[in-house]
């Protein structure tokens, strides 16, 4: 063949095509003898033919920010991640405390050769206890046990936190892999407890919050994919009483011994209620509230909210016939009377504990029924709402009626919509995410004060009078709370990829993750 003429052989062409797209491309526009209309078309396949391989053989992933609308794209080998997360856990089982904790600003490992480590979680073993020489715990205390903290509103009264971080940021006590999913952490008596996707399970982990060592796990068979937000389980576990309550994003809600990790009892919510999942999971933190555990499989015919005996996990009642949305149950005193304060796809309620009956109700709906947000209780009677896919916010009043409560609007406008996050208020004052910025508004009045500071569809907590913000990309900063305007005191990267999971403090601790790397720092006074 001659060398002016070698492109022409529909040979060489489609082996360029399949093995190097881009010089397929190029020969493709070299041949004279196809129509334009031809060479776009195959151009297109080409094009199609490189994205698959790039799926298939490098492991080309893409998921959605917070925005919906901007695409993230990495090259995800979830075997490889796994196999990190079983070979980091398997160190910790064979080496002493003291020679896990090197792992202080080392970057996360992104790549291992398979491990010997079976697929499986053993799904009621704990793993061994820690060596003897692993420290006694951070703290004794059970403060921080419910998502968002103990009124899952969000605030850390707890301790005093450090208000002066360097410049530079924190440095971390430890920082090591996790398995996948969106769930916080709740801690008790020293120990964080999460839970994970690891490989096709579901798993409850335990660990010691100084150290990051594993103290035990328990799974499930389990595999939530959900393609634009990502997989794993949604809901943060509950710790109460020396019990966790997990629950995994296809239903399956398990009451563990927060010591061992071994099952006392199982259900499945939606299997049990006749429910159909929501597409984007089971994502309410399971509420204590007496001698109930009160979920939200969004049941019909009455089955939508749910309490089980919190010890035996018996149902004790079942109300409504709301699809559910994505928030968590809380439990509230408003107008004098103790309530559970429930968000749903369509209205926000209030509930009687002992039965689950109406107290009053509130419409709220959000476009495709994403409710996401946590309610703040303000004052003795009225209740901050909020939502994004530009709804916005409102403040709601409760006042008594000749039956249960009447409810008024106080204000409604749209200055700040929590997407995937909630707001915290402070002095009067509510701080959030309205969509990806920070902001600032007047609980009484709903006027915007300042609006400021990009950081994603990230987290808010509040401290010290003081914001801890867990960004998108997975940056932590600290913000005055101010009505002033915006003061960032200090930010620095504290984990990498999206980061939608919220924080949690505990004794001085801040525990963040996401669905790759877990870490702690130490933000309490010394």
């Amino acid at each position: 063949m001659r060398p002016s003429a070698w492109h022409r052989s529909p040979t060489a062409l489609l082996l360029a095509a399949v093995a190097l797209p881009p010089v397929g491309v190029v020969l493709l526009w070299l041949y004279s003898g196809a129509r334009t209309s031809t060479k776009v078309l195959r151009s297109v396949l080409i094009g199609a033919w490189t994205v698959t391989a790039l799926v298939l053989f490098f492991g080309l992933r893409f998921e959605m920010d917070g925005s919906g609308v901007r695409p993230l794209f990495k090259f995800d080998r979830p075997d490889a991640h796994y196999a990190n997360v079983e070979r980091s856990r398997a160190l910790q089982k064979v080496q002493p405390v003291a020679e896990v904790r090197p792992v202080v600003d080392a970057p996360p490992v992104r790549e291992a050769p398979p491990a010997e480590a079976p697929a499986k979680v053993a799904a009621e073993r704990p793993a061994p206890p820690p060596t003897r020489t692993a420290r006694p715990p951070a703290t004794t205390t059970a403060y921080w046990t419910d998502f968002r903290g103990p009124k899952r509103d969000g605030r850390y009264d707890e301790t005093p936190v450090q208000t002066d971080w360097p410049t530079g940021g924190l440095k971390p006590l430890w920082r090591q892999p996790i398995g996948g999913g969106y769930a916080s952490f709740v801690v008790a008596n020293g120990r964080a407890f999460t839970i994970e996707q690891r490989r096709q399970q579901e798993v409850v982990a335990a660990y010691d919050v100084a150290t990051g060592r594993e103290l035990w796990t328990h799974g499930w068979d389990a595999a939530f994919h959900e393609s634009l937000g990502g997989d794993g389980p949604r809901a943060c576990p509950t710790w109460h009483d020396g019990r966790v309550y997990a629950l995994g994003a296809a239903g399956e809600l398990r009451c563990l011994d927060a010591e061992t990790g071994n099952r006392i009892w199982s259900r499945n919510i939606l299997t049990d209620n006749g429910a159909q999942n929501l597409q984007w999971g089971m994502s309410g933190a399971p509420l204590i509230a007496d001698d109930k555990v009160i979920v939200l499989p969004g049941g019909p015919a009455g089955k939508s909210v749910v309490a089980y005996n919190h010890r035996t996990g018996e149902p004790v009642w079942k109300s409504l016939e709301d699809k559910q949305a994505y928030t968590s149950p809380m439990l509230a005193t408003l107008a004098g009377k103790r309530q559970l304060l429930v968000v749903t796809a369509r209205r926000v309620l209030g509930l009687e504990i002992e039965d689950g009956s109406i107290l009053w109700e509130y419409p709220w709906t959000t476009e495709y029924d994403i409710n996401v947000a946590q309610p703040i209780v303000i004052g003795d009677n009225r209740v901050f709402l909020s939502a994004g896919y530009g709804h916005g916010s409102a403040v709601v009043e409760l006042g008594p009626a000749e039956k249960g409560f009447q409810v008024r609007t106080v204000w409604a406008n749209n200055r700040m919509k929590n997407k995937f996050s909630s707001s915290v208020l402070h002095e009067g004052y509510i701080y959030g995410l309205d969509e990806a910025i920070l902001a600032c508004i007047s609980a009484e009045t709903g006027e915007l004060k300042w609006k400021g500071g990009r950081y994603g569809y990230g987290q808010v907590l509040l401290a010290s009078g003081h914001l801890i913000i867990t960004a998108e990309n997975g940056d932590v900063a600290l913000v005055k709370a101010t009505p002033e305007g915006h003061q960032e005191i200090a930010r620095f990267p504290a984990i990498s990829g999206k980061t939608w999971n919220v924080p949690a403090l505990s004794g001085g601790y801040l525990l963040v993750r996401n669905a790759e790397e877990m870490a702690c720092f130490r933000v309490g006074v010394k």
